[in-house]
């Protein structure tokens, strides 16, 4: 087939930002210019290019991680000096504080900022505007390293979103304040869509007050974005150069294949061959900001009339049954996927030669693009298709897995996918494809449990037999280790006083029993409440995730005594912040006797009015002048700490009462008289 590309344009802002070709140029310098001895790291990937990463370590260049960062520090010596380069996106706030740390702490450690200018401007924005009150809007992706890095600068509300209509379904749902005591701060990731931006923009506008926007979207994002939109209008077929794990070439690729429906996404020239036989004529390119120029130039050459008919030549493959073959994703529906094989034919998978979980989504494990391996079942060139099967490579690639795994004690994961017939066992799927029977006795659940309550759950396993590509496993024997485990390091860590969280396991008259995590402690009933309770079931239920502190242990004989009491809830401890001697109090009667009568001032504390302080006048006993569930006002007129008591007084209120009357002028005292005789003659009427 001859090549009937006419016209091939490449993007003018194709390849490497600014901020990508410093941070490239930083590491490479290093490369060649490193004292000797030393160690030169990049904290996370430099860049979101597989390849380019790749040229690094080929270089030497390491890769670090957070959590290697301390321990490289110590390592650096002055005869092996360690630099790390921080990657273009930035890094959280706790991050640079822990390699400041680690510089000061060590001379021959040492790290080099290589965040990207655009993005030290949102970092700076953020910083200048933090407030554990204000609400910070991010238009870009959560999870992607440049939004993470900004985002720690915030200490208040943070609501990430990658499409306006999130936010606006957010507000809809209140699951973001919209009355906010502080100024609102709309912020984009750098690489976002800018038709995204606008719509984003005028709906905050609109929802908050006085909002701050500010715009900080790359200049080069913006220029690419457009020239992408207006490439994809003018040619026929477009290819977009980048990483898949590229944010900014996702952008691209979504602009392109908006305008043209032929539309592309590869890392390297390689990759185009899967496209052949090709019948267009112009062709657009464009690149995201991580890609190399050199791959850009491979590209285009490839699409020459040059070089052209050499990659058509080697493009097309002969295929047989038995063969096993590697093939591009084209399409996928939950039945079936269709491969580009390189060949004449199409492949096509079913669904059942992929996977034996039957609640498997194919749309959700595959994706265009996708590189699949699969076995050759028939070849026909009649029909232009050929029939592959995917758990067979799948098989015979993991069984191997499985002997070694065998051997070697491993422990597998897996997903349960059906029971056997008659709950003898249960079929997990380990691998996707290898099939591990598991009896009923070893899945760990109670004797004559209806297995199927299984399927669907993700189980750990440890094979114990496999033979003639069978295999058996068992999964009790893993938790019981689990569960050794975790006792093991419950009874390392416990102590009086620390508190736990724990469900109600079971209860008896004399307590609850507290799963803390696979060891059992005890709640006896008089540590469930500060009052007297007559059964466990008053207080808690079975099932109830309560919080317990230790208050004894035995190791050896394995017993815990919990206590589900707390200080803040003593009613002691309530009624001292509340209330003090010469305060008056409303009280309930709850009980009397011969010497006086108890009334109840919180729950849980009574404090005791004696017979000679209810009234006025002597009375033969308390009934005389009081009731049971009678509220009266009473003077706390003493508090004993000790025995925890608390006497009252309602006479002493009287007294006063009376001696305020006396102590009124006689003329009042007259007025007061002549006004209740003429309420009375007034009632008589």
């Amino acid at each position: 087939m001859e090549n009937n590309v006419k016209k091939v344009t490449v993007a003018k802002n194709a390849g490497f930002c600014f901020g990508v070709a410093r941070a490239a140029d930083q590491v490479e310098r290093e490369i060649k210019n490193a004292p000797k001895g030393e160690r030169i790291f990049t904290l996370g990937k430099l860049i979101h290019n597989d390849v380019y990463n790749a040229r690094l370590a080929s270089d030497g260049v390491g890769l670090a991680e957070i959590d290697d960062v301390e321990r490289l520090s110590n390592e650096a010596s002055e005869s092996a000096p360690v630099k790390i380069f921080v990657r273009a996106h930035g890094i959280p706030r706790e991050t640079e504080e822990l390699l400041i740390r680690c510089a000061k702490k060590n001379p021959y450690f040492s790290y080099v900022d290589c965040t990207c200018i655009f993005v030290q401007k949102i970092h700076k924005i953020v910083a200048q505007h933090n407030d554990p009150e204000g609400l910070l809007l991010v238009l870009g992706s959560a999870a992607h390293p440049e939004v993470k890095g900004f985002c720690s600068r915030f200490d208040g509300e943070v609501f990430t979103f990658e499409k306006a209509e999130e936010l606006e379904a957010a507000v809809a749902e209140k699951k973001v304040g919209t009355n906010c005591t502080k100024a609102t701060i709309l912020v984009a990731q750098t690489t976002q869509n800018l038709g995204e931006w606008e719509k984003t923009k005028k709906f905050t506008k609109k929802v908050y007050t006085n909002p701050l926007i500010f715009d900080t979207i790359c200049n080069v994002t913006e220029k690419r974005q457009i020239e992408a939109a207006q490439l994809s209008r003018d040619n026929d077929f477009m290819i977009v150069i980048g990483s898949k794990g590229s944010s900014n070439s996702a952008k691209l690729y979504s602009i392109c294949h908006a305008e043209c429906e032929n539309t592309v996404m590869i890392e390297t020239a390689d990759e185009l061959k899967q496209y052949f036989p090709f019948n267009h004529e112009n062709v657009g390119i464009v690149a995201g900001a991580s890609t190399p120029h050199d791959i850009i130039k491979e590209v285009e050459k490839t699409m020459t009339k040059e070089n052209f008919a050499e990659l058509l030549e080697t493009s097309f493959k002969t295929l047989n049954t038995g063969d096993t073959v590697t093939g591009y994703v084209t399409a996928v529906n939950d039945s079936e996927i269709q491969l580009d094989i390189g060949a004449k034919v199409t492949g096509i998978i079913k669904a059942d030669k992929i996977t034996d979980d039957p609640s498997a989504k194919l749309t959700e494990m595959f994706k265009i693009g996708d590189a699949v391996e699969a076995f050759v079942v028939r070849v026909s060139d009649v029909e232009g298709f050929a029939t592959l099967d995917k758990k067979r490579v799948d098989s015979d690639k993991n069984w191997g897995k499985i002997v070694a795994a065998k051997e070697a004690g491993e422990i597998l994961e897996g997903t349960v996918i059906e029971t056997v017939k008659g709950n003898v066992g249960v079929i997990v799927l380990v691998d996707g494809s290898t099939r591990v029977f598991v009896h009923a006795s070893q899945t760990g659940t109670p004797k004559n449990s209806d297995l199927s309550a299984m399927i669907g759950q993700n189980v750990k396993l440890r094979l114990t037999e496999v033979e003639n590509k069978k295999a058996k496993g068992s999964i009790s024997s893993v938790l019981r280790e689990e569960r050794k485990k975790a006792e093991a390091e419950f009874w390392a860590n416990i102590e009086e006083g620390k508190q736990y969280t724990g469900k109600v396991k079971s209860m008896t008259s004399f307590g609850a029993f507290v799963d803390l995590g696979g060891v059992d402690g005890m709640v006896h009933t008089s540590e469930l409440s500060w009052k007297r309770v007559k059964s466990p079931a008053d207080v808690v239920a079975i099932g109830d995730e309560i919080t317990v502190t230790v208050k004894s242990f035995d190791a050896e004989k394995k017993r815990i005594s919990l206590t589900y009491k707390t200080e803040e809830s003593n009613p002691w401890t309530i009624f001292k912040t509340n209330y003090a001697v010469d305060d008056i109090v409303s009280v309930k009667i709850v009980s009397m006797m011969p010497f006086g009568a108890f009334a109840e001032i919180v729950d849980g504390v009574d404090g005791l009015i004696h017979i000679s302080q209810i009234s006025m006048t002597k009375i033969a006993k308390p009934a005389d002048v009081l009731e049971i569930g009678q509220t009266v006002d009473a003077k706390i007129v003493e508090i004993d700490d000790e025995k925890k008591k608390v006497s009252l007084s309602i006479r002493v209120l009287l007294e006063e009462a009376k001696a305020l009357a006396e102590a009124m002028p006689e003329e009042e005292t007259v007025e007061a008289v002549e006004a209740e005789e003429v309420v009375e003659a007034t009632d008589a009427e």
